[in-house]
């Protein structure tokens, strides 16, 4: 048993993403047929510069569904079930996660939340109780196999002592406009900060991919200069936004 470190890494993406978010922004302002502009797009006859000026300008403008048409897959490591309880509540976006049915958690990593392990009395407890668990999980199994459930029979029920401290894996796709949504909420200062970390190294990888959609992605005061969240829960960061707003 050991720390978890949480690591992302951007799996895949749609092929030809900003002629892809280009021609479908054009399509809605264009009395053309964006399929025979194609083409070009994907030989650079348009350049890369103008096609980012026209997305970052409608963009400002409020109008973000045709970036929808690109998805972004990202693996996610050393994060707890704590995180992807908040995680799949997100949608529109598919998951695929490490089963505790199939995957032996009889050498569990865990997530160690930066309070405790600045505080040492907490953190000896903490660290206590996942041993604990640990020997609990083992002891479990070891009976339910004597006693003839072996495989993923025994560790689909010992695994309900695991705590969500435990590591988990997982695969996350997100359409873009689902992407922006999803930083707006868990890059915002009051979100969980295990999540809050998850999001931010997805949108440095996002950024470093797709800069025209993604350069103003953040919390959503950083694109409203304003704070949303009210008097009892502001940052202080930005102004709040008015009441009367």
């Amino acid at each position: 048993m050991s720390i978890a470190t949480c690591r992302v890494a951007l799996l895949t993406y749609t092929a030809d993403p900003l002629p892809l978010v280009y021609a479908a922004f054009r399509q809605c302002y264009h009395a053309g047929y964006v399929a025979d502009m194609w083409p070009r797009l994907v030989r650079g006859d348009i350049s890369e510069e103008k096609q980012a000026d026209f997305v970052t300008r409608i963009m400002e403008s409020g109008h973000v569904s045709p970036v929808e048409h690109v998805s972004f897959t990202f693996a996610v490591e050393g994060v707890s079930r704590a995180l992807t309880h908040q995680l799949v509540r997100h949608r529109i976006a598919s998951y695929s996660q490490q089963s505790q049915r199939y995957v032996d958690g009889s050498a569990f990593r865990y997530v160690l939340p930066p309070a405790i392990a600045e505080n040492p009395r907490a953190r000896e407890r903490f660290e206590t109780c996942m041993r604990e668990i640990g020997d609990a999980y083992r002891d479990i199994k070891a009976l339910l196999e004597a006693d003839g459930r072996t495989g993923s029979k025994a560790n689909e029920d010992a695994r309900f002592v695991l705590p969500q401290a435990a590591e988990t894996r997982i695969v996350i796709t997100m359409n873009c406009r689902s992407l922006l949504h999803f930083f707006e909420e868990r890059c915002c200062a009051r979100a969980q900060w295990e999540i809050r970390n998850m999001a931010g190294k997805m949108l440095a990888l996002c950024k470093k991919t797709l800069p025209p959609v993604f350069s103003a992605a953040g919390a959503k005061c950083e694109r409203l200069k304003l704070c949303p969240e009210g008097k009892q829960f502001t940052c202080g960061r930005y102004p709040l936004i008015p009441r009367n707003a």
